[in-house]
């Protein structure tokens, strides 16, 4: 083998881990092509959190075979781990290895690239560790699942930083919790080893990451198995992480609301290169709903943790995911949600419109809420979600904002402080990618500010 190419689809999870074997690959002497080139190796790193992800996995498979019928295929990620018949054996062809398990992911590869692992014939490979049933994860996964820790992020101004995995909440919808079920966490020491080897490859803003990032340093994803029911100890991390030398910007992934700490809050004020925004995710504005979708906080909560935050921090970008249309779900509790929205005053929203998800509680579920009806409230809250971002936009034009740019090509864009886009009028000066360029606020827009040096 001489060249391999990476597929990855789903979170910042899959993202960070697909770096991981990229840098796994090129130690083993491959080079990265783009799919297009033919690779030796594909590595087709899945996502099943939706019957839509589960399909664009398969896709990507078949895509990867057409492309060149003879490479050897590695498929790994969330799709294999779960026994949810969608993986569809029977439509794969030659050269193709399913990894059952994350932590045998470097090993399986290693033998790969050095020629040791038999290849089929004529279907695919589903390989499983030797001890299948008896590996103690909690152990096994504590290494990283033996895959390298990052020296750098390709192809991304911002670097993703996993520091914690596995969730064991069970939400009623979500089948996370039996594709990551065992909860751990990066050792602090090794997350800023990490951190500090990011920052001199030279990206300026490290995004940090987990599937329950909340958790970080706990067992469990559970609050009452907590002492005192919270946590400090993500906060303790960042404390430290963003007294890295030349760090501009530490940004976090997903919170609940119970993450939201006096600690936390102190955090941010404390280093202004944290920056201020926080994705708090909602999901309901109704508590009967988040009770039947088993969320741990209350609406009330919700609102409390946002006042915390806007009391201290300057006018924080609040973003979140809602679910629209779970089982039950009234024109009242619909209603809440809006009114709730509406109150926070989100920077942007993500609106999910519910369907059943195999192999959670949600999927047999009475009360299912008519297709009619979730399409109508997806489209209510989609143009809610346009004019609260527009207004929390307009707050900030006629002021100065740092953008760290992502796109030098043509228009000049990127990312500021808030994490809405800035785009910038053109100029004779050079700009270039990964520089923090501080602009002028003039105008807003459909998806973001109109800016200039």
């Amino acid at each position: 083998m001489k060249n391999f190419s990476i597929i990855t689809l789903g979170c910042k999870v899959n993202q960070y881990e697909s770096q991981q074997v990229r840098q796994l690959l090129e130690q083993l002497g491959l080079a990265q092509v783009e799919p297009s080139k033919n690779p030796d190796l594909f590595v087709v790193n899945t996502c099943c959190v939706t019957h839509t992800a589960s399909a664009k996995s398969r896709q990507y498979i078949r895509k990867a075979q057409r492309i060149n019928p003879d490479a050897v295929t590695i498929v790994c990620g969330c799709l294999p781990t779960v026994e949810i018949s969608e993986l569809k054996l029977n439509e794969l062809s030659k050269n193709i290895h399913i990894v059952r398990h994350r932590d045998n992911l470097a090993s399986i590869i290693t033998q790969m690239v050095n020629g040791k692992t038999t290849q089929p014939d004529s279907q695919c490979t589903i390989i499983r560790p030797e001890n299948d049933s008896k590996i103690n994860y909690k152990n096994d996964l504590g290494n990283l699942l033996g895959l390298p820790q990052l020296t750098s992020f390709t192809g991304q101004t911002r670097a993703f930083l996993k520091v914690q995995d596995g969730c064991d909440g069970y939400c009623t919808y979500c089948i996370v919790p039996k594709v990551r079920p065992f909860v751990h966490s990066r050792p602090a020491e090794a997350a800023l080893q990490e951190a500090q080897a990011l920052v001199e490859a030279g990206h300026r803003e490290i995004v940090v990451t987990g599937i329950f990032l909340g958790a970080y340093g706990q067992e469990s994803v559970r609050r009452k198995t907590w002492a005192g029911q919270q946590n400090d100890k993500l906060a303790d991390l960042l404390d430290k992480m963003a007294e890295i030398p030349n760090l501009a910007r530490l940004r976090l992934s997903s919170l609940e609301p119970a993450d939201v700490t006096p600690r936390l809050v102190d955090t941010f004020c404390k280093h202004p290169n944290i920056m201020p925004h926080l994705h708090l995710s909602l999901q309901s504005g109704s508590d009967k709903v988040l009770k039947k979708m088993g969320r741990q906080y209350s609406a009330g909560e919700f609102r409390q943790k946002v006042a915390l935050l806007k009391s201290h921090l300057d006018r924080p970008a609040i973003t979140t995911d809602i679910i629209v249309g779970f089982p039950g779900e009234t024109d009242a509790d619909f209603q809440q949600t809006i009114n709730l929205a509406k109150e926070v005053g989100f920077a942007k929203m993500h609106i999910f419109s519910f369907s059943p998800r195999k192999g959670t509680a949600a999927a047999v579920m009475q009360d299912a809420v008519d297709n009619r009806v979730i399409k109508e409230r997806a489209h209510i809250l989609r143009d809610l979600e346009v004019e609260l971002g527009r207004a929390f936009r307009q707050q900030f034009v006629g002021e100065t904002a740092e953008i760290l740019v992502e796109n030098n090509n043509g228009q000049v864009c990127g990312r500021s402080e808030r994490y809405f886009m800035v785009y910038l009028e053109k100029t004779t000066q050079k700009v270039e990618r990964n520089e923090i360029v501080r602009t002028k606020l003039l105008q807003n827009g459909e998806d973001g500010v109109i800016g200039k040096m």
